[in-house]
């Protein structure tokens, strides 16, 4: 049969669920297999579980590797099938359909007992396990995995989404059914839980699978989970800080887009996939590819700082600005926190200006007026100069980036909403002036690239910038110049920062 007339796997034109629970190309899942070491392979006696199955697509392409490396071990095809599939291959279901879905990848039969399983199993279910369990609600969420009871509830489907090896009560049945322990662990686990509100942010659960794994103290962990972690998201600070302290992590393949690995699936910041290992301690193997998919591996300690820088070649650039900071004060001492001036984004305010002391609010599409003695929150800026940015700028996935839109320089008698952070204040408009131009730099927003790799803006993402005496104005050569940024690394820079106008 020619390669144009082939018969496509079904895993790998099957739908998605949601961004949630993202399926896993099977090439995918080979590429994530490809960072085990090959002796995994070639030893009977080590079990493999994947924590988070949804179409069984690792479990197989595991299956495939084992039938291949114990080929000298096991000569018999349908004696090593039967011993790989009895006692090295298992899998905890995310749903009831993703567990008869990887029953069939699998064992080619929803029913792993029955007489068209490739091995007839003890049970029905063979080794991939599911038990339908519930969530623990306090304060509106579950006290586990924080899922959001007012979005559960309202939904039409049967499944509670109470993922077992997220969840004492499942963990601990699955262990009880199956005491034993597992040495690989792999998987694409689910990625976020929504919130109780179509607007708040969802909360991230693949932190929560990876630190599961790593507490059943298997010597291999190879996942595939979105990036974020790396330099922010909601709740993650805490499992960032252990995996690069860690120091076990020897392989990580980063993607700035995560559409190289999951076409049409839309995941800002990226996704990467990663080789934990037990008994290491040491440099990680470090690959970044960019959406030009033009990639540069380069290993290094992940704990330089205390996000992980991603693009390898910026390593170079950050070191000679930091260096040259040294102990002072960087720019994020001038950037507020979110909601300023304590307005929510839907602020109305009054279309006129009212009679006595009005203060101009800037907001989403426009401006508006308030009484002065209405705003809780930094009332002596008010009458100060400052420059506004947006809380979200949108663009980031389209190279060169923006990363900033265009700021604003708002005087005195001015506040605004929460859709903007306030950067300031300042007594004069020529320091609110050349602070604008600073944020237009190319050099800027290239720093602040390397800790923002979402819309959103926040005061920490400033951290690696220079704070510059602003009584005049910066241009990226006087940047250039300033912190010895070659030729080669101004052009690196201009390739991935788009050029804004001064003025």
């Amino acid at each position: 049969m020619s390669t144009s007339t082939r018969q496509p796997d079904i895993l790998e034109v099957i739908a998605d669920l949601s961004n949630d629970e993202v399926f896993t190309p099977p090439k995918v899942a080979s590429q994530v297999l490809d960072l085990l070491p090959t002796d995994v392979w070639t030893n009977p006696d080590l079990t493999f579980l994947d924590p988070g199955t949804k179409t069984g697509v690792f479990l197989r392409a595991i299956t495939k590797r084992l039938m291949a490396g114990l080929a000298d071990v096991i000569p018999d095809e349908t004696q090593r099938l039967r011993h790989i599939l009895t006692n090295q291959v298992y899998g905890i279901a995310i749903t009831e359909l993703t567990a008869l879905m990887s029953r069939r990848t699998l064992y080619c039969s929803k029913d792993a007992s029955g007489e068209r399983s490739t091995v007839r199993m003890p049970t029905s279910s063979g080794n991939l396990w599911h038990e339908p369990l519930e969530h623990e609600y306090a304060n509106g969420k579950c006290v586990e995995c924080g899922a959001a009871e007012k979005r559960l509830s309202a939904g039409k489907s049967d499944e509670t989404y109470a993922y077992a090896f997220i969840h004492e009560a499942g963990l601990r049945a699955f262990t009880k059914e199956l005491d034993m322990r597992f040495d690989v662990i792999v998987g694409n686990p689910p990625y976020q839980m929504g919130t109780s509100t179509e607007t708040s942010q969802a909360r991230p659960i693949y932190n929560a699978f990876v630190e599961g794994a790593i507490a059943m103290n298997p010597r291999h962990i190879a996942m595939v989970i979105p990036s974020r972690w790396m330099t922010g998201g909601m709740g993650l600070d805490g499992f960032r800080s252990r995996m690069l302290k860690g120091k076990q992590l020897a392989q990580v393949v980063d993607f700035q887009n995560a559409q190289t690995v999951f076409p049409g699936i839309n995941l800002n910041g990226g996704v990467c996939y990663f080789h934990w290992e037990r008994d290491y301690a040491g440099e990680c193997q470090f690959t970044h590819i960019p959406k030009s998919g033009e990639g540069l591996t380069a290993t290094r300690p992940l704990d330089q700082f205390d996000i992980v820088v991603r693009p390898n070649g910026a390593l170079p650039i950050l070191g000679k600005v930091l260096k040259s900071i040294g102990g002072n004060p960087r720019f994020d001492v001038l950037v507020s926190p979110i909601n300023p001036f304590g307005m929510p984004t839907n602020f109305k305010g009054s279309e006129r200006k009212p009679s006595g002391s009005a203060v101009k609010v800037v907001r989403l599409g426009g401006e508006t007026w308030v009484r002065r003695k209405e705003i809780s929150q930094r009332a002596d800026w008010i009458d100060k100069f400052k420059v506004l940015i947006p809380k979200a700028t949108d663009g980031n996935e389209v190279y060169p980036l923006p990363v900033l839109t265009e700021p604003i320089v708002a005087g005195p008698g001015t506040a605004c909403t929460m859709t903007y952070l306030v950067i300031g204040p300042w007594d004069t408009e020529g320091e609110a002036q050349n602070a604008c131009t600073y944020l237009k730099t190319r050099f800027f927003r290239y720093l602040l690239s390397l800790r923002k790799h979402t819309q959103d803006n926040s005061r920490e993402k400033f951290s690696f910038i220079p704070l510059l005496d602003l009584d005049r104005a910066w241009t990226d050569e006087d940047l250039y110049k300033k912190y010895k940024i070659t030729k080669d690394e101004q052009a690196y820079i201009a390739e991935m920062i788009k050029e804004m106008p001064a003025s």
